[in-house]
C-alpha cells in the first residue's frame, strides 16, 4: 500500500483533496446568508494544513467545539502520528511490541485488518519498512537509478506481512524482527471520522472537515451540497474536478506526489505483493459513507491493476471511485 512514511511530510500529504484552504467549498456565503454563519479553523494535524468548518448560530458554543476538535486530534496524533516520537506507533515499530496499546489503536489496526483481507492484501499497514528501504537509498550520493538490489528487497519485503502483526487489548506485537507499520493510509480517515462524530454528538449538522482527507455532515449553509476541489498531484495550485459533496466523505492517493527522486518512478505507493511502487503512479479518488473507508480503499485501489481493483471496488458498492491514471 502507499504511505510507509519518514521524518518528513508524506506523499499522500501532498495531493489532491482541496477542501477550505482551497477557497472551493467555504466560498463567501450568499448575501441572504448572513444569519448562518460558518465557523472556520484552519491549523496542522499529522503533518500538513486541516480545517473545520461548521454552522452555528451560536459562536460561543462553536468556538468551544473547535477547541475540542483541535484538542482531539491532538490526543490522537499521540496514539498514530510517526512525526512524534513517543506516539504508540512510533514506540511500538522501536520495540516491536507495546502493553496496554490505546483503545483507539487496537479498534484501528482491527479495522485495517478487515480492509487488508476484502482487499486481498493491496492495503497493507506493514509497509513502513518498504519506505526505509527506498529512502535510505535514494538518499546516497550517486544512488542506482534502477532502485534497491534484489536480495535488499526480498529481504525487506519478507517483513511486509499485515498477517504477522498480532493484536490485542493487552499487547500489540509483531511477528518478526525488523517489521514496522504505518498507519498514515488510514489514520487520516480515522480521525475526521472521530471528528465529525464528536461534532455530530454535540448537536452539530452541517459540518465540513478536511483533516488530510475531507467528511461532510449535511449540507453548506447557503443549502447547497459542499463543493470540494480535487487537485491533481503534479498540479496542486490548481483543481481539476469538483464534487459535491453532503454527508459523504472522500480520499485521494496518488504515487507520483511524493517522489524518492526526479524520475517519479520510485514513490512511497507501494504494492505489498512485490515491494515496487505502484504502476503507474496513478490517481486514484474514493467516495464512501465514511472517511477511514475512503482513505483505505484510495489506497489499494491506486496499487491494483484495473481489473483487480474493479474487483476490489465491486465487494464495497456504497463506494464511487476517480480515476486519472495520467495524474501527476
Amino acid at each position: 500500500m502507499r504511505r510507509a512514511t519518514g521524518p518528513a511530510p508524506t506523499r499522500r500529504r501532498f495531493i489532491a483533496i482541496a477542501a477550505a484552504a482551497a477557497g472551493l467549498p467555504l466560498a463567501a456565503l450568499p448575501a441572504g446568508a448572513a444569519q448562518a454563519p460558518l465557523h472556520r479553523w484552519s491549523g496542522i494535524a499529522l503533518g500538513a494544513k486541516a480545517e473545520i468548518a461548521l454552522h452555528d448560530p451560536d459562536a460561543a458554543r462553536a468556538r468551544r467545539l473547535i477547541a475540542a476538535c483541535v484538542a482531539e486530534i491532538d490526543r490522537l496524533e499521540d496514539v498514530f502520528s510517526l512525526y512524534r516520537p513517543e506516539s504508540a506507533i512510533c514506540r511500538l515499530n522501536r520495540s516491536g511490541r507495546l502493553a496496554a496499546p490505546p483503545l483507539e489503536l487496537v479498534a484501528l489496526l482491527a479495522e485495517a485488518r478487515t480492509y487488508a483481507k476484502r482487499t486481498d492484501g493491496a492495503f497493507d499497514v506493514t509497509v513502513q519498512p518498504l519506505w526505509h528501504l527506498y529512502a535510505a537509498h535514494f538518499a546516497r550520493a550517486r544512488a542506482d537509478a534502477r532502485g534497491p538490489g534484489e536480495a535488499a528487497l526480498a529481504r525487506v519485503r519478507a517483513l511486509v506481512d499485515h498477517r504477522a502483526l498480532e493484536i490485542d487489548a493487552a499487547e500489540v506485537r509483531f511477528a518478526r524482527p525488523g517489521m514496522a507499520l504505518t498507519l498514515n493510509g488510514i489514520a487520516q480517515g480515522y480521525i475526521t471520522d472521530r471528528i465529525a462524530a464528536l461534532l455530530r454528538d454535540a448537536g452539530m449538522t452541517d459540518v465540513l472537515l478536511d483533516i488530510g482527507e475531507c467528511r461532510a455532515l449535511g449540507r453548506h449553509p447557503a443549502g447547497r451540497p459542499w463543493r470540494v476541489g480535487l487537485r491533481r498531484a503534479a498540479e496542486p495550485d490548481s483543481v481539476a474536478r469538483t464534487i459535491a459533496l453532503a454527508d459523504g466523505a472522500v480520499a485521494t492517493s496518488a504515487g507520483s506526489a511524493s517522489p524518492f527522486e526526479p524520475s517519479g518512478r520510485w514513490h512511497h505507493l507501494f504494492d505489498p505483493a512485490t515491494g515496487l511502487p505502484a504502476q503507474p503512479a496513478a490517481q486514484v479518488s474514493v467516495i464512501a459513507p465514511s472517511t477511514t473507508m475512503a482513505d483505505a480503499l484510495s489506497t489499494a485501489l491506486a496499487v491494483s491493476l484495473p481489473a483487480r481493483a474493479a474487483a476490489i471496488a465491486a465487494r464495497f458498492p456504497g463506494i464511487d471511485v476517480l480515476s486519472d491514471a495520467a495524474a501527476g
